[in-house]
């Protein structure tokens, strides 16, 4: 879990993914090596901080976004949401500026929001929630659980697949953005046929904890039917544990997936946590390996 630690330590609020694009990169280039297939990397400038693995001859791509929600400095100690974060007050935020390091403290609602760091804070720095990892036999808890968690089952699926393309993407909680040049980079230089989308969901009345990894049928959004039965059948030849979603709101990449020129097939496939968007997001043990293994096994039987 050493890697989920470290990705969950990382700033990365929308428009600021600099940091855990660098150090995806890192982690990359040292493993890569050890890996089953050796991909071939796209990242720089052309690609702003979105990072593209090809590995072999891709049919179908993983997606997961690199960033977070959050909060942005405006003028005197006013703040901004990035995303949709919950609105506590008291909640510890840091962040830092040209003057150094701040932590403070969130105040007001979400008619007005402030801060109470006792100087002028730089207008446009970014604020993440104070990090605090608990974790204990069945769950792991901690800020942004949304989307590390994503992003790590990635990186573990970068260790056994052969033929995929894994995708770092950005700006996915402040309405996306990444996405539309990222497909066309794909299908102008190795197209795909389908995408999975990985990334966290919500515990709800139908969705629970230890119950498996999510397979949405619909949030706001519908992927093709045609291409949910195939996923559901071969999670029942799996014997890997999984549950249903059928949900009216909610997106996530997938709507660009759906939205694009390009006709690919998507389905969103990912665990389920309570405490949406707060520093106590909860995530199941078993639902991140039972996700894991799901992804694994979709990769391989595609």
């Amino acid at each position: 879990m050493k890697l989920l630690y470290d990705l969950l330590e990382l700033s990365g609020v929308s428009s600021n993914e600099s940091d855990t694009a660098n150090f995806l990169l890192e982690f990359i280039q040292k493993r890569k090596s050890s890996w089953n297939v050796l991909p071939k990397i796209y990242s720089g400038e052309n690609f702003h901080d979105c990072i593209l693995l090809k590995f072999g001859n891709p049919s179908t791509a993983v997606f997961a976004h690199m960033d977070t929600i959050g909060f942005m400095a405006r003028y005197q100690n006013q703040l901004i949401p990035v995303g949709g974060p919950e609105i506590i007050s008291g909640t510890w935020l840091t962040g830092k500026d040209s003057l150094g390091q701040i932590r403070c403290q969130l105040l007001g609602d979400e008619e007005e929001l402030s801060h109470n760091f006792p100087r002028k804070v730089d207008p446009g720095t970014c604020f993440s929630f104070e990090q605090n990892i608990r974790v204990d036999e069945e769950f792991i808890q901690a800020a942004y659980l949304d989307n590390r968690v994503g992003l790590y089952n990635a990186l573990k699926l970068c260790e056994t697949i052969e033929n995929g393309w894994i995708v770092f993407s950005t700006y996915e909680e402040h309405g996306g953005g990444s996405m539309p040049f990222l497909l066309k980079f794909i299908q102008e230089n190795s197209p795909i046929k389908q995408a999975l989308i990985s990334d966290i969901t919500w515990i709800t009345d139908g969705v629970r904890h230890h119950e498996g990894v999510v397979i949405s049928i619909r949030d706001k959004f519908i992927p093709r039917r045609k291409f949910l039965d195939r996923i559901i059948s071969l999670a029942n030849q799996s014997n890997i544990p999984f549950q249903l979603e059928v949900e009216a709101y909610g997106g996530s990449d997938g709507r660009e997936v759906q939205f694009s020129p390009y006709a690919i097939d998507w389905c969103f496939i990912g665990a389920a946590e309570d405490h949406v968007h707060t520093p106590n997001e909860k995530v199941s043990l078993a639902d991140i390996h039972s996700m894991i293994e799901m992804y694994k096994y979709l990769l391989a039987n595609f």
